[in-house]
């Protein structure tokens, strides 16, 4: 078993099973070595299994949502108590306080649709909700857009493939390519919105 096999989704599904497919989102959710775990494509195999009666529709939807939504907010409190003492630093060749105070500023202000459309881009949305804490977000409005973003990301997948799975004969030929399609038209408009407020960030 390689480890490209191993992040192949089905494969992946098939072999942990659908408690697995929960640890997985919560990691790929909000801790630092779930990145590479295949989210999005993970998630529409999962519901087109579902509509295999292979897994319990419901279950995998609630049980994804609730992974997500606790994933981020462990990122987001690993991020938080990791930003306080980043506050209490003094300035070095590595680290300058002002970044740390931008980076405050910038979440403020951009900071509960960012953490929204981080859900639909790839690694971002690992480390998205650790930002956010290290930026002090306030926890109310990050939990309001935490949950918003969980909700439309993991249901959104995981029906997509559901119905595709149950409406559409022979589909599970075509699995992998519809992944890539979605994947690819999901994350297009959460990297336009990334590269201008990076742009926004860099020139406060």
């Amino acid at each position: 078993m390689t480890i490209l096999e191993f992040l192949e989704p089905m494969f992946l599904i098939k072999a942990v099973g659908l408690l697995g497919v929960f640890a997985i989102i919560f990691a790929e959710s909000g801790l630092f070595f779930g990145f590479f775990f295949p989210g999005d494509s993970l998630l529409f195999a999962a519901g087109f299994l579902a509509s295999q009666g292979i897994l319990p529709i419901i279950w995998l939807a609630l049980g994804c949502f609730f992974a997500a939504v606790a994933g981020d907010s462990i990122g987001y409190a690993f991020g938080k108590t990791v930003g306080v003492k980043f506050f209490t630093r003094d300035d070095s060749f590595f680290f300058k306080k002002r970044y740390a105070e931008k980076a405050q500023l910038f979440y403020e202000k951009h900071g509960p649709s960012a953490i929204f459309w981080a859900r639909f881009i790839p690694i971002v949305r690992t480390f998205a909700p650790i930002a956010a804490g290290i930026g002090q977000m306030k926890y109310r409005t990050f939990i309001i857009f935490n949950i918003t973003g969980g909700f439309v990301w993991s249901f959104g997948f995981i029906l997509a493939g559901y119905f595709l799975g149950r409406t559409v004969p022979g589909i599970d030929q075509y699995i992998l390519p519809i992944v890539l399609l979605i994947i690819i038209i999901s994350i297009l408009p959460g990297l336009f919105r990334l590269r201008r407020w990076t742009m926004v960030l860099y020139n406060e």
